[in-house]
Parts: structure tokens; sequence; C-alpha cells
């Protein structure tokens, strides 16, 4: 839209069929401030449409073809418009004109013939009535953009944060490598999926989804708090061995719990967090560890991650097996339906098969990273 021709005095529109009357408003509005007069509605309107610095405009009610009474109404549906503070000037002096202009939208109701003092005084105020709203207008928006990008900047630190515990337990794991990156995308095109199903739809809101993806790197975060030699054996574990591995979902959640008390806080990321690292090693028909917790008992966040969990172990290459297809893996998924896995989450993935695909492939581990595991491995055992 154009700019304003004068920036430093304020532009009123006045609307009247009457040459005598837009006249008489020049003359008084002249020496003060910026004046454009209109005889026609109409052409009044595409005036205000394609100019956006009219500060306020004086309206005629009775004109012979568009009333200022249409005119207000389109003014008022008019996003550029819809703002200008409006004064009617009319010869009604009813009651029920004045209540009916007020209740459009006007904001003032100055009966003919009028007096010079009382219009300069009300267009006055009108004009510094809007100047504090402007005002106010700016500084709730500066506001707004403020609170966006401070809470913009603690969501970043929140995710540095999860990367950097999560990094560090990849630092010791040999099956993760890009499995972080990998789980929570799987995790999240499954929340997506599931949104809007009944038995899932009131926990997965958008900002939920978000929480999802965010705090699924933390999943294994417990696994630092396990003995080298048995986080990074190659070969099978031991009875003994496999009862130490699994506390690394009651380290995670504990971990997460104690950053919350130093913190003082209970962030809505964190309570996810630990839902997931403690739970997600859970079963469906009950049969899993930490808590041995079955169907709904366990948490939502959970479910997901349990097969997001397993279908990348099941995929992805590690220094001692080769990844497997993924029709393999998921014939095998499909046999944990109501056992491993939650039978609708279940259905979910299988409808979502292709991009879980997509996704493996395209965040696959490196042979260069594998064979630095593997040096890892022979270095620390």
């Amino acid at each position: 839209m154009p700019q304003c021709e004068d920036g430093f005095r304020k532009t009123i529109v006045a609307i009247d069929d009457t040459p005598d009357n837009l006249l008489l408003i020049m003359e008084i509005l002249k020496n003060k401030y910026r004046v454009k007069t209109f005889k026609e509605p109409k052409k009044a309107l595409e005036y205000l449409f394609a100019n956006s610095c009219v500060d306020l405009i004086l309206l005629d009610v009775m004109m012979p073809e568009l009333s200022g009474y249409d005119v207000l109404k389109v003014l008022k549906q008019n996003h550029d418009t819809k703002e200008i503070p409006v004064i009617f000037l009319t010869a009604l002096s009813g009651q029920e004109d004045e209540q009916k202009g007020l209740e459009m939208g006007a904001c003032d109701y100055i009966t003919k013939p009028i007096s010079v003092p009382i219009t300069l005084s009300r267009i006055n105020v009108h004009l510094q009535n809007r100047a504090a709203k402007e005002f106010l207008k700016s500084k709730a928006e500066y506001l707004e953009e403020e609170i966006k990008k401070r809470t913009k900047e603690i969501l970043s630190i929140q995710d540095i944060t999860i990367l950097t515990l999560a990094s560090l337990a990849e630092t010791r794991d040999i099956d993760t490598g890009n499995h972080l990156k990998r789980t929570q995308r799987y995790i999240k095109i499954l929340a997506l999926k599931l949104k809007t199903h009944p038995k899932f739809r009131d926990y997965l809101s958008q900002n939920e989804i978000e929480t999802l993806f965010r705090s699924a790197p933390l999943h294994d975060i417990g696994k630092v708090g396990i003995a080298d030699k048995i986080l990074l054996k190659p070969a099978g574990l031991s009875d003994i061995e496999f009862e130490i591995m699994k506390t690394h979902t009651t380290l995670g959640k504990e971990a997460i719990e104690h950053a919350e008390e130093e913190a003082g806080v209970e962030a809505a990321f964190l309570k996810t967090a630990k839902e997931i690292a403690y739970c997600h090693h859970e079963n469906y028909d009950g049969s899993g560890y930490p808590m041995g917790l079955s169907g709904d008992e366990i948490p939502i966040s959970a479910r997901l991650m349990s097969l997001a969990d397993v279908y990348d172990a099941l995929t992805s290459r590690r220094v001692y097996k080769d990844a497997m297809p993924h029709e393999e893996a998921l014939a095998i998924i499909k046999e944990g339906r109501g056992l491993k896995f939650d039978p609708d989450v279940l259905d979910a993935f299988l409808e979502m098969q292709e991009e879980f695909l997509l996704i493996s492939q395209k965040y696959l581990d490196s042979d260069i990273a594998l064979e630095q595991k593997q040096n890892l491995i022979e270095r620390m055992l």
C-alpha cells in the first residue's frame, strides 16, 4: 500500500454528498490535519482500501447511493479499514439513530449543524485514543515476538541438553550410531498416524507429538550406568549380566528425576522422557520389565517407543550382525501382536511401514562408524 504523503499530520477522510458540508469540513480541519474529501461513497471506499495512512473518517449518514451505515458496514468487514475510527456527522438527531450507529461500530455521533469546537475536540480525542491503541498493540506484538523468541531459545536449550545426554549414552553403546535419529522419526510418524485414533487422540496432541520427538533420544540414557564389560559385550549376555542390563531403565528414570530435583521443576518433556526411559521394555502381555506392566497400564509414549526401538534393532547393522531385511523384521514384529506390542500401535506401524523403510535407509550407519565401534570394543574389553 502507498505510504502517507505527510508523516507529521494525521489524515482525515470526509464523506458527504453535500459539497457545502465538505467545504466546511475542509476549512475547519485543513490547518491541523491532512484532509481528503469525497462526495461519492464508492470513490471514498476505493481510496480507503488503497491507502494505509488514514487516521479517522467523518461520515455522513444520509446519502443517496450508499448510506453511511452501508459504508460503515463495508469498512468493518475489511481487514485494512476495520480499525479506523469513524465519526458520523448527520442531521439525524434521534436517539435510536445514534444508538444504531454506535452499535455498528462508529466511535462517535455528531449532529448537524456541527459545532466547530466540539467537532475539533472529539476528533482530537479519538485520534489520541487510536494512537494509544496502536501503541499498546505495537507493544503487545513486540512482547509476543519476544515471548516466541525466548520460548524458541528455551526449546533449543532443551534439545541441546537432550542430545548432549543422549550422545553421552551413544558413545558408550555400540548399538547406537544413527539409532537416535531413526527412532526419533519412527516414533513421530507412529504418533501422527495414531493422533486421530479414539484410543490415543486425547493424548497425542501436536504439542505431545513434538515432545515425543524431542524426548525419544533419552530412552537409553540409563546405559551410561552399565559397566563396559556388559554394555560392550559382543556375545550374548549371561542371566546375571542380563539382569544388570535391565537396570538401565531404572537408572535412566532416576537420572532424569535427579535432574528435575536439581532444577526444581517438572518439565513436560522430562515427564515423557522418564516414561520412555523407564517403560519402553515393558511388553503388552505383561512379560516385560522393569515393572511387568501390561496393556494400557504401559504409558502410550513407551508403547510407541517399544515398536520404534525393536524395528531399529532388527533392521540396523551392528558390529556383531548384519541388518535384517525389512520383510524379515516385519514378520518378527507381526508375531509380537498383543504380546510385545499394542495391537493398535502395530496396525499403525504396518500402515506406515514404507515410511519406516525410507527412514532406515536415509539414516544408515556408515561402515566407518561401525569400524570405530569395533575398535572401541577391542580397546575396552
